[in-house]
């Protein structure tokens, strides 16, 4: 069991339920958040569109959430208008990666720290790291060290640490394929039993399913990569990697597809913590707010929004378990 501070402790309490649950709301999209909007108009999106939407989901979204993820660059306004009751994480990162390049290395928004973000308000910093577990040595070796920098700040402030790891292979571009559902297990469970490593200092992961869930039997309306029994025992495997509290991200898919994803990851024995979602909560409002304006992205979430999330809370209540279970006071 890691052992934290009092002060990290009561943080982690304000991001909960007060079941010890973790159920956020993630708004620190900003390159995706561009794409999402220049979808639905033929002018660049600007940021004013960008603070005026995340200070919609943060002042209706915020009511059902235990805490909300937004970033420093067009998120702080948002923060000024979620519920007093939620807590607050900002990222630390720089969104994108270079594409010229499969290093991906990690790069922190330069005029921030974990102090800074402290000052800000946070109760704590979230970092995402791209790794790939069978990837260039010398490339993973300064992936570490970097996330060794933030895991010290982090104690030196005594901040909870949320590492996200998004994985992917080097060799293969679509994370989206059959080739990379093949070796998904693997480079997310070794991934997480990597960075749970005391030297690290991380108090919270951020995580993805170890499986494509369309391509799993009974889920994929097309090829079958995993049987159900094969998928269970990757997210079995994914709860034996680490002994550190653990959280899903939703990675874009649907409200329902995730909700069914925390059904299926619990039913195999998943003692998971709790959520960061994002997309699958507030997607819906983004054609809404371009093409039909505010107050119509408002009446949306104050319904289809609201709908989704509450529907999350409830699967979970029956699936996510307290990641008071994993820390205890140094």
């Amino acid at each position: 069991m890691r052992k934290v501070s009092n002060e990290k402790l009561a943080k982690l309490r304000q991001l909960s339920t007060a079941e010890g649950v973790i159920s956020a709301l993630a708004f620190d999209q900003r390159g995706a958040l561009r794409k999402m909007m220049a979808k639905h108009q033929t002018e660049a999106p600007t940021v004013a569109q960008m603070e005026e939407l995340k200070c919609l989901v943060s002042e209706e979204l915020t009511k059902y959430a235990s805490s909300i993820l937004l970033d420093p660059e067009f998120g702080l306004p948002a923060v000024k208008v979620k519920d007093e009751n939620a807590g607050l994480l900002l990222a630390y990162e720089k969104t994108g990666y270079d594409a010229t390049s499969t290093s991906r290395l990690p790069d922190c928004l330069v005029e921030w720290s974990a102090k800074r973000l402290k000052e800000a308000g946070s109760d704590a910093v979230k970092f995402l790291l791209y790794y790939d577990v069978d990837g260039d040595e010398y490339v993973n070796l300064q992936k570490q060290a970097y996330i060794e920098r933030i895991g010290s700040e982090c104690e030196a402030e005594d901040m909870p640490f949320f590492l996200e790891i998004l994985t992917y292979d080097e060799k293969i571009a679509d994370n989206g394929s059959v080739e990379f559902a093949k070796v998904k297990p693997r480079k997310v469970n070794e991934a997480m039993k990597l960075f749970s490593e005391p030297r690290f200092n991380v108090d919270v992961l951020k995580m993805e399913v170890p499986v494509n869930m369309n391509y799993v039997e009974g889920y994929s309306e097309g090829e079958v990569v995993y049987t159900k029994e094969e998928a269970a025992q990757h997210f079995r495997d994914q709860d034996a990697s680490s002994a550190l509290p653990y959280i899903y991200l939703s990675a874009g898919v649907s409200s329902k597809l995730f909700q069914e994803t925390l059904e299926f990851a619990a039913e195999a024995g998943a003692k998971f913590n709790g959520v960061l979602c994002g997309r699958a909560t507030w997607a819906g409002s983004v054609p809404v707010y371009i093409e039909k304006g505010s107050q119509a992205a408002r009446e949306w979430l104050a319904s289809q929004g609201r709908q989704n999330i509450e529907e999350l809370n409830e699967v979970l209540e029956r699936t996510a378990t307290p990641w008071t279970d994993k820390l205890a006071a140094k």
